[in-house]
């Protein structure tokens, strides 16, 4: 088989494996139990804490984990935005979001708050003009995230979030795609929260975090929980974090080579299907906006649902868009920025790498593009 949907999930990497073996046998016990073994296994806590707060830049006590990465999301704005609604009832975020966070925002607009949805352009970028303009007196959060999921586009974040922490607007960031493959800390993006989650990244599934800034107000949302201090109720799954964080710092200590043999990979896999020449359409940034590993792809007078059934049939996995909406009827939001028709949205596919990946499975998944195009 061959697997080109890594930016649904990734497989477990091996040291992940072994980490979640040996959490599994030694770490067992309740964080939260007063024996010898729980405080064995809060101190294991205390240390994944540290070192995901040293690769994101802020404190460990900033530091809460979760179920994965949606979680994540909506654990992070409900406790953001019950701290900060006194300061107004005006929200904004992008109409390009993970269902996750347009799922908090809908809500919201539910319960009678003010929700701003800020377009991308045509070239898939969210404009911070644009978040600007739509900033009130009465705006206590923003959430932005910063890499789609369906395209690999960088959004400009951190140019966001330097003008809202001029203003002390909270601003909130989705990094699921990004962290482990490009750097991502708090500072650097001027993010006040940032999810993030362990399956992109080739830890266990069912793990995520929210990675809080210094001084970054938020509430329990969770009357009576004493977990991780009231952010969320429930036993902590040890093996699952420790796995995590293991395959973070991997990453982490392989950033620029991973990066750097992504963008080889990439333009390899693009020159094999030069042969459909203006057929082909790349939907993508330039290269300073642009997420290597996802490739955007529309073949004229082929449907993504077709381009990926004929090549599941050959054993080669890819996707048509984010897994979490692969149910949904109708293309992601972002395909407007890209596409004037739904004809032409619905040719859209999507070929996501992983480390594994290599050059000769890219250049035999090109081949029957190829095949399946020309048919």
């Amino acid at each position: 088989m061959i697997y080109l949907d890594h930016a649904a999930t990734t497989p477990m990497s091996d040291q992940a494996k072994k980490t979640w073996l040996e959490a599994n046998d030694i770490f067992y016990a309740n964080t939260s139990s007063l024996h010898e073994a729980g405080t064995h296994s809060a101190k294991l806590l205390m240390t994944c804490q540290y070192q995901l707060a040293t690769l994101v830049d802020t404190k460990e006590d900033g530091i809460f984990f979760t179920s994965g990465g949606s979680e994540a999301n909506i654990l992070a704005l409900e406790s953001l935005f019950s701290a900060n609604r006194k300061n107004g009832n005006h929200v904004i975020t992008s109409d390009i979001e993970h269902p996750s966070v347009l799922s908090f925002f809908k809500r919201l607009e539910a319960l009678g708050v003010e929700v701003s949805y800020v377009k991308a352009k045509q070239n898939g970028r969210v404009c911070v003009t644009s978040v600007i303009k739509a900033l009130r007196s009465d705006t206590c959060l923003v959430s932005i995230q910063h890499v789609n999921s369906e395209t690999g586009i960088i959004q400009p974040v951190a140019k966001i979030g330097e003008y809202l922490k001029e203003r002390s607007t909270v601003f909130h960031c989705d990094c699921v795609q990004s962290f482990g493959k490009i750097s991502v800390t708090l500072n650097n993006l001027h993010a006040d929260a940032i999810s993030i989650s362990s399956h992109k990244i080739y830890g266990p599934k069912g793990v995520g975090a929210v990675c809080f800034a210094p001084n970054t107000l938020w509430n329990s949302i969770h009357p009576l929980t004493t977990h991780q201090r009231g952010f969320r109720p429930g036993t902590l799954d040890m093996p699952g974090i420790a796995a995590f964080i293991n395959s973070a710092l991997d990453l982490h200590s392989h950033l620029e080579e991973n990066l750097t043999d992504s963008w080889e990979k990439r333009q390899h896999f693009l020159n094999a299907l030069l042969p459909l020449k203006d057929r082909l359409s790349i939907i993508c940034a330039p290269e300073e906006h642009q997420l290597p590993t996802i490739i955007g792809l529309s073949i004229e007078g082929v449907q993504g649902d077709y381009m990926l059934a004929s090549l599941d049939r050959y054993h080669i996995c890819i996707s048509t868009g984010s897994a979490c909406q692969s149910k949904k009827a109708t293309p992601p939001a972002i395909m407007d920025s890209f596409f004037k028709t739904e004809v032409e949205q619905l040719r859209f596919f999507r070929v996501s790498l992983g480390i594994s990946t290599t050059f000769e499975e890219l250049e035999f998944t090109a081949k029957k593009i190829i095949q399946i195009a020309e048919n």
